[in-house]
């Protein structure tokens, strides 16, 4: 890409500012429309509400306004990358998506789209695009070659379904096969692709694996979504609470660069909010077997007793190990006698609990929450690149 492109790309930021969401919507529309076997990888509940519109104007406009140095994206790349691998995008969707997404400037923008800045976009998407194929391409390879490792899906069978909360089911996956799988770090997930009669065809969800890693399963622990307002139930949720022991479901291996390092003797600060407790009972599950058990405070919020999944196990564990001293926030506080606390996390009132030399603070749960709790951890003069966090869903928050 040449110098003149560049300045073309950067001159168009304004507008992805001002009109990026109808663009993007517009080519998810032409895309979807004229391509409908990607219904089977997009989120389609994320169609419906505008968060994937959102997050993809986001990437646009980042990838924009840093044309002349793309690598300081890396990172939020390398997320990304991992998402697409856990759903097996292969090189030729990205032909797909580009197709689309230039038409879609073309017929959007109008006169705008001079000659000269449609050729300066297909040259910056190309670019990003063999970016993006070469990480992932390393990651497919680095997947395929660990001991169980595969690409793409895989059939799994549920061997125990178990309830945690009033909504939330951990659900026990084996191979189908039989044949070995492959490990984990703790607050990395797997992909689950199901069939949905409702649609018509199969979606994929991302969810964080909820135990240690092992040789004999993988646990995910998935909160029926119901709907609010006009938010209608989650449809891979409510799908998956709906089967029985025995029933098969196709898995990607795991991926993810949201984790803790087993290996590291560094002190482990968890804030969890809802059913971003996931991720870290992996990360706790984690620290009981290993050797280092690292000093860990685990910060819990949730609406009630009755939706706190793993409320015993939690508490077991901090009574039986003094390396874990666990905090338990309540928006209603039971009748009964409880050791949490009323009312919503505020961590500047616990700063002598979380302010620990050289601590690794992992957040996870809605996006307010992990706003909320970022930016006080950013007040109490915790460095940021000690502060890891994951969102359910499309990346939306950019809090760096």
């Amino acid at each position: 890409m040449n110098t003149i492109q560049k300045e073309l790309i950067k001159a168009t930021v304004p507008i992805l500012k001002s009109n990026g969401n109808d663009l993007i919507t517009y080519f998810y529309q032409r895309m979807l429309k004229n391509n409908p076997e990607l219904k089977n990888i997009f989120n389609m509940a994320n169609q419906a509400s505008g968060k994937q519109q959102h997050a993809l104007t986001g990437a646009v406009l980042a990838y924009a306004e840093n044309i002349e140095n793309p690598g300081v994206l890396i990172n939020v790349l390398k997320s990304i990358g991992n998402k697409h691998v856990s759903l097996n995008i292969a090189p030729e969707q990205y032909d797909i998506v580009g197709s689309h997404l230039i038409g879609s400037i073309k017929e959007v923008l109008g006169d705008l789209a001079t000659v000269e800045l449609i050729e300066a976009w297909t040259c910056a998407y190309q670019e990003l695009a063999q970016i993006m194929i070469s990480l992932e391409a390393e990651m497919y390879q680095k997947a395929s070659n660990k001991k169980g490792g595969w690409k793409g899906w895989r059939n799994f069978i549920i061997s125990k379904i178990v309830e945690e909360s009033d909504e939330i089911k951990s659900f026990y996956l084996k191979p189908e096969d039989n044949k070995d799988i492959a490990d984990f770090y703790p607050g990395q997930y797997i992909s689950v692709s199901t069939f949905i009669p409702e649609l018509g065809h199969k979606q994929p969800r991302q969810y964080s694996l909820s135990s240690a890693s092992n040789n004999e399963f993988y646990r995910i622990s998935v909160k029926k979504e119901k709907g609010i307002n006009s938010t209608p139930n989650g449809i891979v949720s409510n799908t998956l609470h709906n089967k029985k022991e025995g029933d098969s479901i196709e898995v990607s291996a795991p991926a993810g660069v949201f984790y803790a390092d087993p290996d590291s003797k560094t002190p482990l600060v968890l804030v969890s909010g809802g059913v971003g407790i996931t991720p870290m009972m992996s990360m706790i599950e984690t620290n009981k077997n290993s050797l280092q058990k690292n000093r860990t405070v685990w910060i819990h919020s949730c609406r009630n007793e009755n939706v706190h999944a793993f409320k015993e196990t939690i508490q077991e564990l901090n009574d039986e190990n003094t390396w874990l001293t666990s905090f338990v926030f309540y928006e209603t506080l039971p009748e009964s006698e409880t050791n949490a606390i009323e009312g919503r996390v505020n961590l500047l009132e616990i700063k002598e609990e979380i302010l620990i030399k050289d601590a690794k603070y992992y957040i996870c749960g809605p996006a307010l929450f992990i706003k909320v709790q970022y930016q006080s951890l950013v007040e109490l003069g915790v460095n940021k690149e000690n502060i890891l966090y994951e969102e359910f869903g499309p990346q939306l928050l950019s809090l760096n």
